[in-house]
């Protein structure tokens, strides 16, 4: 009698636990299939646009490249923080298209676009620069020159006409660093003259290389006073001076 009430207690135990065990998998399978389908229905935004949602690899509506920036990370809110450049990983682009935000604020977008490209050509990063180029590109076209007056908006027109070209031919020329910095000698007198017309919300510097454009120098604009060179990367890195503050 004793020996069946305990095999009975074994058997009854058993059940128990291969009850227990057959929850605890269904739990951790629901769990995962839970995890897995908050990972299927994540948007992600544009690094240019993040007000541009979606899936992730999916093209963004305005400026064509892939949602990469997971939403819960991403500067949805236009206003909640403007482009700064207090290192050089910066976001950029957090301003749409708004007639309600003053000129100055998108040529401030606008500068640390071109920043962020000198320093990739500081690094001799040429597909960064490339990338760095479709960025600022994108940054000349959210201006609207409806907010500017009739003598600024010629003269930013004629700016920005030369500006968009040079970073064009950056963008497109990834892996010929020469001549990038070509172009990028002219961009940077575009740059030049656009903060000579806006002004700057940052303090900035011109600095000088006299051996840069066949010897005839050239100009960039740089966020530090270190001198960093773009034109010629490693090679004669701290060529150059400080030509004046901005």
């Amino acid at each position: 009698m004793k020996k069946a009430i305990i095999l009975i207690t074994i058997v009854a135990t058993l059940i128990a636990c291969n009850k227990s065990t057959k929850s605890e998998k269904i739990e951790s399978t629901s769990y995962e299939n839970k995890s897995s389908n908050n990972h299927d229905h994540q948007l992600f935004a544009c690094s240019m646009h993040p007000e541009i949602t979606g899936k992730k690899g999916e093209k963004c509506s305005k400026c064509g490249m892939e949602l990469t920036e997971p939403v819960a990370h991403s500067k949805l809110d236009k206003n909640s923080e403007e482009p700064s450049l207090n290192n050089t990983k910066a976001k950029v682009g957090v301003l749409g298209a708004d007639t309600s935000v003053p000129p100055l604020d998108y040529v401030n977008d606008i500068v640390i676009c071109y920043l962020n490209l000198k320093n990739k050509l500081v690094k001799d990063d040429s597909e960064g620069a490339a990338e760095k180029g479709k960025i600022l590109l994108a940054s000349f076209n959210r201006l609207d020159t409806k907010t500017l007056d009739a003598n600024q908006k010629k003269a930013y027109i004629d700016i920005a006409e030369d500006a968009k070209e040079q970073a064009e031919h950056i963008a497109e020329n990834a892996g010929k660093l020469d001549h990038q910095r070509e172009h990028f000698i002219l961009l940077s007198k575009d740059i030049n003259d656009l903060i000579k017309m806006f002004g700057s919300k940052m303090q900035l510097y011109q600095d000088y290389c006299p051996m840069a454009n066949d010897g005839k120098g050239a100009i960039w604009i740089s966020e530090t006073k270190e001198i960093k060179n773009p034109f010629y990367g490693s090679k004669m890195l701290t060529c150059g001076s400080l030509k004046k503050t901005l």
